[in-house]
């Protein structure tokens, strides 16, 4: 009986877990892929590697999602056992609620388990691949020729051109420039113009022929207008980002055997991934009592609310630690003492609260 209670309840928990790890992880792909389409179109990635940057940057905040979703599903999972009376069936049959709750946590240490390989070493690795990936999309970007009838954002987006048409041997006819010096703002117009890279890449070169330049402040009514019969137009590319310095995409072994603090604050942060997890399980187990006549998703609000203190006391940790304002050796270890006082206390106490509210009155 005991055996099936507790498959019944891990069940239950499981499905509400696929449901809202389904609803996290569509929401996480959608901010996903309009992040690395708006980078593709500023910096001319080749389509061939948009999918796989979909998919490793998913990867990479995978290990925030599955924490939050394991805790709304035993929640969720929890609310409905307690709001149709199927958890006070239960105990007053005289099941002990380690019946119940064991599976639970043993569930939470099996997904802690898996997130802690993904945060050790899968995500470090998808952060390096990505970085490594951009950055020479970034590079072939530089080199990709203007397209017709389409605006192309130069060096951070400070300089932006258009060409109406491009002829075979890359010639632009009918083209616009807008470049941001500062306050002052610079916009060309050209009937036809050339467009040239340096060997590097680090500097794009737009020749105009025959047109005007304003010149001036928005907002302010003062500019000036230039006629010319050439005029060039330098555009200088922001520097490509060092994969091998960026901590998030150093493997666990390097963080282990180094003593800087910025990184290891990111270790003490991969460490820390999964063991919120495992927290947040336990967490969830008296967070998801009901009261007589509340609601099903009464306690879903408060379960964010957890999840969301809960993250950001480890991100306060984690700069803490990189600034030197902890020691190392605390590391995020008292973010994780804190949840599990706050578990506790959920636990004992509305039954402290009871025994000191009913006392017997001293004669």
């Amino acid at each position: 009986m005991r055996k099936i209670l507790g498959r019944y309840v891990l069940r239950e928990v499981i499905t509400a877990w696929v449901l809202m790890m389904s609803v996290l992880l569509v929401i996480l792909l959608v901010f996903e892929v309009s992040a690395v389409l708006e980078r593709a179109a500023a910096s001319q990635f080749p389509s061939g590697v948009i999918l796989r940057l979909i998919y490793l940057g998913v990867l990479q905040y995978v290990s925030l999602v599955a924490p939050m979703g394991l805790l709304l599903g035993i929640v969720w999972a929890f609310g409905r056992l307690y709001h149709d009376t199927e958890m006070a069936a239960a105990l007053a049959c005289g099941v002990h609620p380690a019946t119940l709750f064991v599976p639970v946590a043993v569930l939470g240490l099996a997904v802690a388990s898996a997130l802690a390989a993904v945060t050790l070493v899968l995500a470090p690795s998808a952060t390096y691949q990505a970085l490594t990936l951009r950055n020479e999309a970034v590079r072939a970007g530089r080199f990709a020729p203007l397209q017709a009838g389409q605006f192309r954002a130069f060096g951070g987006g400070k300089s932006v051109v258009y060409a109406e048409k491009v002829q075979p041997d890359g010639t632009l006819e009918n083209v616009f420039v807008e470049r941001t010096q500062g306050s002052v703002v610079e916009v060309a117009l050209a009937s036809k113009a050339r467009h040239t890279v340096s060997p590097g890449g680090e500097v794009q070169t737009i020749k105009l022929y025959d047109g005007e330049r304003f010149e001036g402040v928005p907002g302010s009514p003062e500019f000036r207008i230039m006629h010319f019969a050439e005029h060039t137009v330098p555009i200088r590319m922001p520097p490509v980002r060092n994969v091998v310095t960026d901590p998030d995409a150093q493997p666990t072994v390097a963080l282990l055997a180094s003593s800087e603090p910025r990184l290891l604050a990111v270790l003490q942060w991969r460490i820390a991934l999964p063991l919120m997890c495992f927290v947040l399980a336990v967490v969830a187990l008296p967070l998801s009592k009901l009261e007589p006549r509340q609601g099903r998703y009464a306690r879903i609000w408060l379960a964010v609310v957890v999840y969301v203190v809960y993250v950001n006391l480890l991100v306060a940790g984690k700069m803490w630690i990189k600034r030197g304002t902890i020691p190392v050796d605390l590391g995020l270890w008292w973010v994780h003492a804190a949840a599990a006082l706050f578990a506790l206390a959920l636990a004992l106490g509305p039954s402290a609260a009871r025994h000191l509210r009913y006392r017997p009155a001293r004669t």
